[in-house]
């Protein structure tokens, strides 16, 4: 996995982190992690998206979030279980997994920006 990649990953996980904060934080130290949350993750996600397909690292993103967000929900908020709403994650991680296969990253081109 190349750096580009790694920042998709870091703003995925601070996208759970977020996303957990927005329903959750109750303290001011509480918003403020989950406003800078949010700052690192889309600062990732932009930077990542210099380099690959904007809709691909959004379709990763908010894929490996929404996966994310299911399983901390089971593992730090007790969620119920259910086998369909795993199968469901599993597809949508296999459809990720396809995208990021697919994706080829932009060679260090000058862009006017």
């Amino acid at each position: 996995m190349n750096k580009t990649w790694t920042l998709v990953i870091v703003a995925t996980v601070f996208e759970v982190c977020w996303v957990i904060g927005l329903k959750h934080a109750s303290t001011f130290l509480e918003w403020g992690g989950t406003v800078i949350a949010i700052f690192i993750s889309f600062y990732s996600m932009i930077m990542a998206s210099r380099s690959l397909p904007v809709g691909t690292v959004y379709a990763v993103f908010v894929g490996l979030g929404t996966a994310g967000t299911v399983i901390a929900e089971i593992i730090l908020f007790d969620a119920e279980v259910q086998i369909a709403k795993i199968a469901l994650v599993g597809l949508l991680l296999i459809g990720v997994a396809g995208l990021k296969l697919l994706s080829k990253e932009k060679k260090d081109e000058v862009r006017d920006r």
